[in-house]
């Protein structure tokens, strides 16, 4: 990933945050010769850095699975948003502005790692329906159905890990614009009706310009 200095991402707590707000990764892989992606969620287990893992669970069908050993490339995207430079009191100075997207992206990068142990898949599922259903009033849990049901289902998935080989992070919030700028910046997300994440963006905008 292209990674301008300004931009680097390298707290791994702010990472870690990333992936667990935006759990939905894109796993690109190469199958076949060929490019092939999915969308999977997973959640790390240990910090976001070389020695510790991505866990999730696929469905069997998915031929995914069938690459374990190869490398992969999980991709999470955390908060975007489009930046007007109607925003940028520069712009009523120079006129010297022009739009951009701000965004939040963390690549992991590592061996998929493929289990059928009943155990494995069962501590891949509660992993991820406990951390999701934590926020709710009434948390679901996995034993809230049958038995019988749940291993019925897990016949048909398999359980997946990333071996965390390597890690980047990227968070593009105006921090190549001066302090003007960036403070429009985050007044115009906060007013933005038009991007449901603009709030989201506004507050990784502000808590760059903080740095």
């Amino acid at each position: 990933m292209y990674i301008p200095a300004h931009f680097k991402q390298d707290d791994a707590a702010e990472i870690a945050r990333l992936i667990g707000d935006f759990p939905l990764a894109c796993i690109v892989a190469v199958q076949d010769g060929k490019l092939t992606a999915n969308h999977v969620p997973m959640l790390l287990a240990g910090d976001p850095t070389a020695g510790s893992q991505l866990i999730g669970h696929l469905a069997k069908a998915n031929p995914l699975w069938q690459l374990a050993g190869s490398e992969v490339l999980a991709i999470f995207q955390g908060p975007t948003a489009y930046i007007t430079p109607t925003w940028y009191p520069t712009k009523q100075q120079t006129h010297q502005t022009v739009p951009t997207y701000n965004y939040a992206s963390v690549h992991i990068y590592g061996p998929l790692i493929v289990s059928h142990e009943e155990a494995d898949k069962r501590y891949a599922i509660e992993l991820l329906t406990n951390k999701l259903e934590q926020p709710r009033s009434a948390p679901w849990h996995v034993d809230d159905a049958p038995a019988d049901y749940v291993q019925q289902l897990m016949k048909g998935t398999v359980a997946i890990r990333v071996e965390i080989t390597g890690v980047q992070g990227k968070w593009k919030a105006s921090q190549n614009r001066p302090m003007p700028d960036r403070q429009g910046v985050i007044a115009g997300l906060l007013t933005d009706s038009t991007d449901s994440q603009a709030g989201l963006m506004s507050e990784l905008v502000k808590q760059a310009a903080e740095k």
